[in-house]
């Protein structure tokens, strides 16, 4: 009986030590799980966000009326000096308003994809060089803002943006202390207008005239200017001239790769700082000042337009625009209108139904 009696003792004392060791078994497997539903998750880290645009477009009037429903009623296709000015052919290759040059693609956030830059031109130390010499900044930044208006009232689709052109360095005839036929405009200057642009939401063109000097070197010194979000780029082609030239006495030329390498510059200045996309503007107003206008490409940060700035006949400059913007296109096209030289000064409707239609238009 005993016996018995211990046997089930010990069979009892097995069963329970079993059921022990399950139970631990089942509590170490379970643990692992448990620590993996306690671990807080990671945090995906933020995407970079896209810079803030450092502009704001002037919106259209309440009255004005779509551009396609006025051309309509004006009939501005069939203007004769529209038609002289396409060689006696009115028929377009692209929507009448629209900016990007036929077969162009734009991978930007620029300024130009859905606006239109409406620009004064000069730089204070000269009245003879534009509207900009020639006014104290507040009147001359409203007049500007004037002059935008009438844009945005004439294209309600693609509003425009008030954008300060400024000399920055101005071509001479003398070839100064450094032999490059150009002087800088003044620290203090420079930021002037660009606080005055900042202020009341409005671009900045920094322009460049280069005599001797080369389109690099002349842009490596404007580049703590350039990192600002609203500063973008212009050169004056006609002025950059060779050793024993004279700017102004002998006509300049730039090659579009010097061009390039300044698109390319801007877009990894662009991309190292995380600011807003930008731009940059060509003036050509003859055949010889740009060669080799192929190699100037836009990239995916930077825009670029060719802007027509010649002076005189009216018809003769849409003709020309036609030469040397629609026949030979690139991404972008600009017009420039000088208040004083131009017979007449074309409207705002007129520049906008040229082919393709301005993206940058510049009064001198």
């Amino acid at each position: 009986m005993k016996k018995i009696t211990w046997l089930l003792a010990a069979a009892l004392l097995l069963l329970l030590l079993g059921a022990c060791s399950d139970q631990t078994s089942e509590e170490a497997e379970e643990a692992p799980q448990q620590e993996e539903e306690t671990q807080p998750e990671k945090e995906e880290a933020p995407e970079k966000s896209d810079p803030e645009v450092p502009y704001q477009a002037l919106e259209p009037s309440a009255d004005a009326v779509p551009l396609e429903e006025r051309l309509s009623e004006e009939d501005l296709n069939n203007m004769p000096d529209q038609q002289m000015a396409l060689g006696g052919d009115s028929t377009r290759s692209i929507p009448v308003g629209q900016t990007l040059a036929e077969g162009m693609e734009d991978q930007t956030n620029g300024p130009l994809k859905d606006h239109r830059l409406v620009a004064f031109y000069g730089t204070p130390q000269s009245e003879n060089m534009g509207i900009l010499g020639t006014l104290e900044p507040e009147e001359f930044m409203a007049q500007l803002k004037e002059q935008a208006q009438a844009y945005s009232d004439a294209d309600p689709e693609r509003p425009a943006i008030p954008t300060i052109e400024l000399i920055t360095t101005m071509a001479h005839r003398e070839p100064g202390p450094d032999g490059t036929f150009v002087s800088q405009l003044p620290d203090e200057k420079i930021e002037e207008y660009i606080n005055l642009a900042e202020k009341h939401d409005a671009l900045v063109l920094l322009d460049i005239q280069l005599g001797t000097d080369t389109v690099m070197n002349q842009v490596k010194s404007l580049e703590k200017w350039l990192k600002h979000p609203n500063v973008n780029l212009a050169i004056d082609t006609e002025f950059q001239v060779d050793e024993g030239e004279v700017p102004g006495e002998d006509l300049g030329q730039v090659d579009g790769q010097e061009v390039q390498e300044a698109v390319e510059y801007l877009s990894q200045l662009t991309e190292e700082n995380n600011l807003p996309d930008k731009f940059l503007l060509v003036h050509q107003f003859t055949e010889d000042v740009l060669t080799n206008k192929d190699s100037i490409q836009p990239t995916d940060n930077v825009q670029v337009a060719l802007n027509f700035d010649g002076w005189g006949d009216a018809t003769d400059k849409m003709a020309l625009y036609k030469k040397y913007v629609r026949d030979k296109p690139a991404q972008y096209g600009g017009f420039k209108i000088f208040y004083d030289k131009d017979q007449p000064v074309i409207t705002p409707e007129e520049v906008i139904n040229l082919e393709p239609s301005p993206a940058v238009v510049n009064y001198q």
